[in-house]
């Protein structure tokens, strides 16, 4: 599989992609933080004050004849708020306050009553900005109604920023609120400086987690990636084990069915094409030996025509004119019809082999008997040629085979034997044991076979010396039968040269031991 660039991966990508998102989100967090944190704080604390207001409002109210009851009751509201809260009547006296010095508050409130400036006091001159009709400059109004007002302040000498409420209570009192913002500033810059750590942490751990949660994702990804390179490449061996229970373990499952159904179809596919060509090659074979069939008969059987018909022809323009010479014509023509007769013989005999026409019957048999037979019968051809035949069997051998198409074999290792013996023209018949096999071989005296010519010499028509086959009267195909009939009854056979001649042998399968 090519290994894919690191840049181009699925898992980096994949974790790039979620590195950003990360980074992305811990940005917004921050910018949010800087931004917002001090409006929202804000925001907070005038409501605080606002809820503050309503309830000691509805306090007074309620308990407008019960100044212990009220005393009690906003002592409750304003023990956890950090609230500075002064109550005062319209005489200025104080009704209630969370202040040591009330009254600096209530002159305070009442000059603020007075001269409707949030945040411009007496003794502050220094303070004040320009007038614009709600206070000095650094002051903010928060919110406002027919009864308070909520203002931002900054005390000079504590250097602390305050929201203020002042205002009237529904039962006329006078009330001042306030609540510190605690440096809301300088609390927001920290506040922001650690959310950044906290940030950049996450964003840290965040990426190495995701490194390897973005590899748990991938591997299967990249084991079907490089599955289906290997199928591409026709190896069906790997499969995809990874057992996980999402779309890509599907994935996986049907890549690995798929990869079984490839598999066997392009098995089938090679079979079907391995007959295919095996049909082709059977086919070129068969129109390669019909030709050549053609051109070897057409060839064995052109010389014996010819003379047929020269001596025929003889006969009818009366070139023998006695009894002598006619009697020689017909003999020649006898024997050449004689010879195609044998070949024509022997062509169907070895067709209906090679074709499975003549299949093998099996029987239990003495092959001794049938040699012996056999040369009984080609003594007279042997004393013609002046070839002496020797046989010195060890008694009686039995074998399995098909008795006909033994005697063919037999007789036509014997009939070349016969034929093509030179020298003393000695020819030995033996039987020897061969294992779960016997061997049977004829042995003549003469020239040896060329190496070159011993693989050939089983093929249909084919002659070593054709002017000695022609003398002989052989067709070049008795091997051919042979080799035939060996090859069905499965059984091996061959020649051997020796130093003074040539043996040819076979085998078959022995009944009982020798």
């Amino acid at each position: 599989m090519k290994k894919l660039r690191f840049r181009n991966s699925i898992r980096t990508q994949l974790a790039a992609i979620f590195i950003l998102l990360l980074f992305a989100v811990v940005l917004i967090l921050v910018f949010i933080n800087t931004v917002f944190l001090q409006r929202y704080y804000i925001s907070n604390k005038k409501k605080q004050i606002i809820n503050s207001y309503d309830s000691i409002d509805y306090l007074a109210e309620s308990t407008a004849s019960d100044r212990e009851a009220f005393k009690n009751g906003a002592d409750r509201l304003t023990a956890d708020s950090r609230l500075l809260v002064v109550i005062v009547d319209p005489g200025m006296n104080i009704i209630y306050s969370t202040e040591r010095d009330p009254e600096m508050i209530a002159a305070r409130l009442l000059w603020r009553m007075i001269s409707g400036d949030p945040g411009n006091e007496p003794g502050n001159d220094e303070d004040k900005g320009p007038d614009n009709g709600n206070g000095p400059e650094d002051a903010v109004v928060l919110g406002s109604n027919e009864n308070y007002r909520i203002t931002t302040s900054t005390d000079p000498a504590m250097k602390s920023d305050y929201i203020e409420l002042w205002g009237y209570l529904t039962n006329g009192n006078l009330i001042f609120i306030r609540t510190p913002l605690e440096s809301i500033r300088e609390s927001a810059k920290i506040a922001s400086k650690f959310m950044l750590y906290i940030c950049i942490l996450i964003a840290l751990v965040g990426t190495i987690v995701m490194w390897f949660v973005t590899k748990r994702i991938t591997e299967p990804i990249l084991q079907l990636t490089e599955i289906s390179d290997r199928m591409a490449h026709l190896d069906f061996d790997a499969k995809y084990e990874s057992k996980v229970d999402n779309e890509i373990g599907e994935l996986g499952d049907h890549m690995n069915e798929m990869s079984s159904h490839l598999e066997r179809s392009i098995s089938d596919l090679k079979s079907a094409n391995a007959e295919l060509q095996q049909d082709i090659e059977k086919k070129e074979k068969i129109e390669s030996m019909r030709s050549e069939f053609i051109s070897n008969v057409s060839h064995e059987l052109k010389t014996p025509i010819a003379l047929i018909s020269g001596y025929a022809e003889g006969l009818r323009d009366g070139i023998a004119d006695d009894e002598e010479s006619r009697n020689e014509y017909l003999d020649v023509i006898i024997d050449e019809s004689d010879k195609m007769g044998k070949l024509v013989s022997n062509l169907l005999e070895l067709n209906h082999i090679e074709f499975g026409n003549d299949p093998a019957k099996m029987e239990r048999f003495d092959v001794t008997e049938l040699i012996r037979g056999i040369i009984a019968s080609s003594d007279i051809l042997a004393k013609r040629s002046k070839a002496s035949i020797s046989f010195d069997p060890p008694g009686r051998v039995y074998v399995w085979s098909d008795e006909a198409k033994t005697e063919t074999v037999f007789g036509n290792y014997l009939s070349n034997a016969i034929n093509y013996s030179g020298g003393e023209k000695r020819i030995e018949v033996s039987i020897s044991d061969s294992g779960e096999n016997v061997r049977i071989q004829v042995f003549n005296t003469g020239e040896t076979i060329p190496e070159e010519s011993i693989e050939k010499i089983w093929d249909k028509f084919y002659k070593i010396d054709k002017a000695r086959t022609r003398e002989v009267g052989g067709s070049g195909v008795g091997l051919s039968i042979v080799k035939a009939i060996m090859e069905t009854l499965n059984k091996p056979f061959g020649v051997i040269n020796y130093d003074d001649g040539v043996g040819f042998w076979f085998e078959l399968e022995r009944a009982d031991r020798l």
